[in-house]
């Protein structure tokens, strides 16, 4: 009777501890303690080998860190939430720090993306440089000029603008161009196989729609996922690592799925969620 009353009182504290996360329909993806729901999967190396400890928690962050590389000789890499999402608005704050790792290519200076819709970590080939998937691009700006933010990049994919199939690897948003070691919010609304926007400090940059398996830039991957043509209504959400360190203080997910079956009440509760603080 003690025990089952012990066993039944762990798991009323356990709910509770779950509720609490995912207070308001809000679910944080990193918890700010540790990456248990996270796989690491870097090219060249084994699921779940973090080659490096290139993924790690830094200071309440999670970082991106390359301190323990002699060079970066093509170890792209992506960490991926362990659960599958659908429709749901991605709240991200970044910041771009310190020196691209020796060996990076020029392009990938202060570039980083989170990938979305993605394949799953298992799924990748050993030697895959880069997940089938939607990658909003983030991109720092070099201290001149214009670059701007939560661009679009398609490994493996294309997507839909103005009713025209746009099969370009990268097209680029309207954002601010963000200099430094500033934090940044960067958010990503997703409905399925629909519309995608992506909201950079509270401005609508970029909006896409039916994103899709197609066109090239992933090597190695398993060929039985290269459907091209197919609609991807959810997948897996993966943050890069392409060189250059950069940390996440926050990676938060409103997940709108029960919302879906009622357009009234989706759209209700996206305007509320665009005119929270």
């Amino acid at each position: 009777m003690i025990r089952t009353t012990l066993l039944l009182t762990l798991a009323l504290a356990l709910g509770s501890v779950t509720c609490s996360a995912q207070k308001g329909g809000w679910i944080k993806l990193f918890n700010g303690k540790d990456l248990k729901d996270w796989n690491v999967k870097i090219t060249g190396h084994n699921l779940d080998d973090n080659n490096g400890n290139t993924f790690r928690v830094q200071n309440g962050n999670l970082a991106v860190s390359y301190e323990n590389y002699d060079a970066f000789n093509d170890q792209y890499g992506h960490i991926f939430h362990k659960k599958k999402f659908s429709a749901y608005l991605l709240v991200m704050e970044y910041r771009f720090v310190g020196d691209q790792v020796k060996g990076g290519p020029g392009w990938a200076l202060r570039n980083s993306g989170a990938m979305i819709h993605s394949q799953s970590a298992k799924s990748m080939g050993k030697d895959q440089d880069f997940p089938i998937s939607i990658e909003v691009q983030l991109l720092g700006g070099t201290g001149s000029g214009r670059r701007t933010t939560a661009n679009l990049c398609t490994p493996g994919t294309n997507v839909v603008m103005n009713d025209k199939l746009i099969t370009a690897h990268c097209v680029d948003s309207k954002s601010e161009t963000y200099h430094g070691e500033r934090w940044v919010r960067a958010e990503v609304l997703v409905l399925g196989d629909s519309i995608i926007k992506h909201i950079v400090e509270k401005d609508t940059v970029l909006v896409y729609e039916k994103p899709q398996i197609g066109g090239g830039n992933v090597s190695h991957a398993d060929p039985a996922l290269q459907q091209n043509g197919k609609l991807l209504s959810e997948g897996y959400i993966a943050l890069q690592s392409e060189s250059h360190p950069i940390e996440y203080r926050k990676v938060d997910l409103f997940d709108l799925s029960p919302y879906m079956k009622d357009k009234k009440k989706l759209d209700k509760k996206i305007k509320a969620l665009q005119q929270r603080k």
